[in-house]
């Protein structure tokens, strides 16, 4: 796919990344579509920025003018168990819903392996909504196995 690459994310894509989280079921009743952008995403946006360990990454195709088609964010774990291992969470995957099943996400998932390869990560992680029936299938595709049980305790 050489009209595909990843990059990471600048302030300037913050709208466009807000959409793509929203392009979902889930995301339409979670997020927040307002112009200029919620606050919230800005000071989010900024953390991320600021940390090394943090990764906002944009996925876009140059032949369609530069379009963003996709998004995720990584965070880099440094960790005491599995020998002081590195892990990678990999959050807010999304591919624009009219281009899914076209094999973006592969080539995203390619691009995010290599990433982690390359700096040091002993395991890449992530969780996914059990809703989301057909993410699980497509992580699963990809190697995934879910060998733990997620939880979480909204505040």
């Amino acid at each position: 796919m050489p009209s595909l690459r990843v990059r990471r994310a600048t302030e300037d894509d913050l709208p466009a990344i807000v959409a793509l989280i929203a392009d979902d079921g889930l995301g339409k009743s979670r997020e927040d579509l307002s112009t200029p952008p919620n606050p919230k995403y800005r000071a989010a946006f900024a953390a991320l920025a600021a940390d090394p360990n943090q990764v906002m990454a944009v996925l876009v195709d140059d032949a369609g003018g530069g379009e963003m088609i996709g998004c995720l964010q990584l965070t880099f774990i440094p960790g005491l168990s599995r020998q002081g291992a590195w892990r990678c969470q990999v959050e807010s995957v999304r591919i624009a819903s009219t281009r899914r099943g076209q094999g973006l996400g592969r080539f995203l998932f390619d691009w995010v392996i290599g990433e982690c390869r390359r700096r040091g990560c002993d395991l890449v992680q992530l969780t996914t909504d059990k809703r989301r029936i057909d993410a699980r299938r497509f992580y699963e595709a990809l190697g995934f196995t879910a060998s733990h049980e997620g939880m979480k305790l909204a505040l």
